[in-house]
């Protein structure tokens, strides 16, 4: 079956801060590796983590060090890589399990968990920028809405714009259920938008 182009989610993608962490931020114990050197695939590699971090559902305050630990890990295991997937889905798959375990070991601030995103006033001139934080917040809280399965999808998917196939190998699941994943996702962001909208 011929894979779909991703398709827009309800509002604007994530994007990332202009940068996760310098590689002098990462340590000491940081190894430079044979066949690529650890410099390079953190240039190529630390904006897509920054992004799947967030999108995740990591939070700000936790984005450094979670980005840290996934690449100390990708430092640490470069050397047992066998190559039966590509550097980037081995990566994403180290970022997905990083993000998780950094939702579980943290209790959110119960500033940070809200209903719904939050309205502010802003000045004319300020509009433009804070319409893509506010878009930014409302991605947030739609995918905070999803179980860590669809999440994992949408993030990869349709933030990622990786093929299907590619995310259904990195989150480990046949390709069915990586599209089956994808529609329950779709349709409860859509819900979710629609009952916000219809309460204002």
């Amino acid at each position: 079956m011929a894979e779909p182009g991703p398709s827009q989610p309800p509002i604007a993608m994530v994007e990332a801060d202009p940068a996760v962490a310098a590689p002098g931020a990462l340590g000491s114990g940081v190894r430079v590796t044979e066949r690529q050197s650890f410099r390079q695939i953190f240039e190529d590699h630390a904006a897509a983590v920054g992004r799947i971090l967030r999108a995740m559902g990591v939070a700000e305050a936790d984005v450094m060090d979670a980005a840290q630990e996934v690449f100390l890990v990708v430092n640490r295991r470069y050397a047992e890589f066998e190559g039966r997937a590509s550097v980037s889905t081995w990566i994403r798959q180290i970022c997905i399990r990083v993000a998780l375990s950094s939702r579980r070991s943290r209790r959110r601030r119960r500033e940070d968990v809200l209903a719904e995103p939050p309205e502010e006033s802003v000045a004319p001139d300020q509009q433009t920028s804070m319409e893509g934080a506010e878009e930014r917040r409302l991605l947030g809280w739609l995918l905070d809405s999803l179980d860590n399965g669809q999440r994992e999808v949408i993030v990869l998917h349709d933030i990622e714009h990786l093929p299907m196939r590619e995310v259904a190998d990195i989150v480990g699941v046949p390709l069915q259920t990586a599209y089956s994943r994808r529609k329950s996702a779709l349709a409860s962001m859509r819900e979710r938008l629609g009952r916000r909208k219809e309460s204002r």
